[in-house]
């Protein structure tokens, strides 16, 4: 149900607990039903040295994250064909972009020389505005992002050469894939847009690596998150800066801007493997975060799971906030201040301009009023409320109030500045 607002459509997703499918979405879960999928790293690892003609993965230490991957997909059973699907593509695809990027690091040894000049990295909870940030940021032409088309498939094939009738096959895969699950998920776009042009996160990269807290998002993967959060993660990260030296050899060496909510509870990675960022580090009250992630999970649950149940992610996100969010307490100081800027979200509301002086300051990028002009256009044309926006109801849906989530961060809001957003 949508209704008008003054900076769009305002939709409310009343049937979160029991969805009512649409017949496409009935048509895709029943032609994923009919396939079949081996999750084990033999079978990953081996389709795809067929599908590259490629043999040399590199370091072989990642198949066992990789095992333990395809382990937490069997292990979770309620899994609908669409995911089994999805994420069999997924690890294919990282598989076949590790043997790329691992290629052209033999074939041009030059490559990992490159220097990863002071990059702007930013991080904040998950659902928290930090995609907003690092897309504003990106309008600085001056700065190296990476777009979703790019992320996706970071080494270009020989399909991915320009023709006239496309200029860019990478783009045209990606807008493909992207108009399939607005067509599959029409509200997910309302809550986190994976357009081609989008600016992604550098968990791409690093999940080469088959690493980092990516898979968390796709399945409930307990076993995944335990192991992870307890092996160092300084080789992933090594692995993301690989990805950016490809990329920057690929296509020039502009500074980069990056971006991932888990750089928050792996501050000591981050530190080591770019040590001359600036670190851009984004607070919100996490009720606002949380509820949203809730709402997203149960909203696409009704085609990536096979029921929608609010206990599953009321009973693994709100935990797992808070154990990100403890880390970034407990790591903080580890950052230097002279390179980092703590963002709150009630005071980039008031006035952003004061915060990006800061930011600029910091990475000792002018200002000027030309490149303010610029990212005030990118502000106005990307208003995350302009186009839509999808109501969170708690107590509707989860049976919970902002304040029963609320009380598990007080460690947080007695560290750092954070307003109360949510009532």
């Amino acid at each position: 149900m949508a209704q008008g607002g003054p900076k769009g459509e305002v939709f409310d997703i009343v049937d979160m607990r029991a969805p009512v499918l649409t017949d496409e979405q009935k048509a895709v879960l029943a032609g994923a039903a009919q396939a079949r999928f081996d999750f084990s790293a033999e079978a990953i690892l081996g389709a795809a040295q067929a599908q590259t003609g490629l043999g040399d993965f590199g370091a072989m230490d990642f198949v066992e994250r990789l095992e333990l991957w395809c382990q937490c997909v069997r292990d979770d059973a309620f899994l609908s064909p669409v995911s089994h699907a999805a994420l069999w593509t997924m690890f294919l695809r990282y598989a076949s972009d590790r043997l790329r990027v691992e290629d052209i690091c033999k074939r041009h040894p030059e490559i990992l020389d490159i220097v990863i000049d002071r990059p702007i990295i930013v991080a904040g909870p998950p659902r928290s505005g930090t995609t907003h940030l690092l897309g504003l940021l990106s309008a600085d032409k001056r700065l190296r992002s990476l777009p979703w088309w790019e992320a996706v498939a970071p080494v270009p094939t020989e399909a991915d050469a320009p023709s006239a009738g496309d200029p860019n096959p990478r783009w045209t895969k990606a807008q493909a894939g992207w108009e399939q699950q607005q067509a599959i998920l029409p509200m997910m776009s309302y809550m986190h847009e994976f357009s081609p042009d989008h600016v992604s996160e550098d968990i791409e990269l690093q999940a080469l690596d088959f690493s980092s807290y990516l898979l968390e998002w796709l399945a409930l993967v307990p076993r995944w998150r335990d192991y992870y959060l307890s092996h160092d993660q300084s080789g992933t990260y090594a692995y993301l800066k690989k990805g950016l030296q490809v990329l920057t050899f690929l296509k020039g060496p502009n500074r980069w801007v990056i971006k991932c909510p888990q750089h928050m509870e792996q501050l000591p990675a981050l530190r080591a493997t770019f040590p001359d960022a600036t670190y851009v580090i984004t607070h919100r009250d996490p009720v606002a975060s949380i509820r949203s992630t809730l709402s997203m999970w149960l909203y696409a649950s009704r085609v990536l799971r096979t029921k929608s149940d609010p206990e599953e992610p009321k009973g693994y996100w709100i935990d797992r906030y808070r154990v990100l969010l403890e880390r970034c307490v407990r790591d903080r100081h580890l950052l230097p201040p002279d390179q980092t800027v703590d963002v709150y979200f009630h005071q980039w509301i008031k006035d952003p301009d004061v915060i990006l002086g800061e930011i600029y300051a910091k990475a000792g990028l002018p200002l000027d009023a030309e490149t303010l002009a610029t990212l005030h256009r990118y502000h106005a044309d990307h208003d995350p409320g302009a186009k839509g926006r999808v109501v969170f109801n708690l107590e509707r849906d989860f049976g919970i109030t902002a304040e029963d989530i609320r009380k598990h961060f007080g460690f947080y809001f007695d560290h750092f500045a954070v307003e109360r957003e949510v009532k």
